[in-house]
């Protein structure tokens, strides 16, 4: 998988190749500084094609009707 981690002195974020067994990275890369944290992301995942919830299932809103 691949974690992002975030150094707290100098704000250099920076990915890690690793499995979920494994430590994560005590010192940052840029300043060694020992101030790192995991950083939360947003994934691209969507969903596309037929089949999902979101294209198949869903029912369409309801629309306003126009005052005529």
């Amino acid at each position: 998988m691949i974690y992002e981690y975030g150094c707290k002195s100098c704000d250099h974020r920076f990915e890690v190749w690793a499995k979920i067994s494994d430590p994560a990275p005590e010192m940052c890369p840029k300043c060694s500084l020992p101030h790192v944290e995991k950083v939360i992301s947003a994934t691209s995942f969507a969903l596309k094609g037929s089949g999902w919830y979101t294209t198949d299932y869903k029912r369409p809103k309801a629309t306003e009707k126009s005052a005529e």
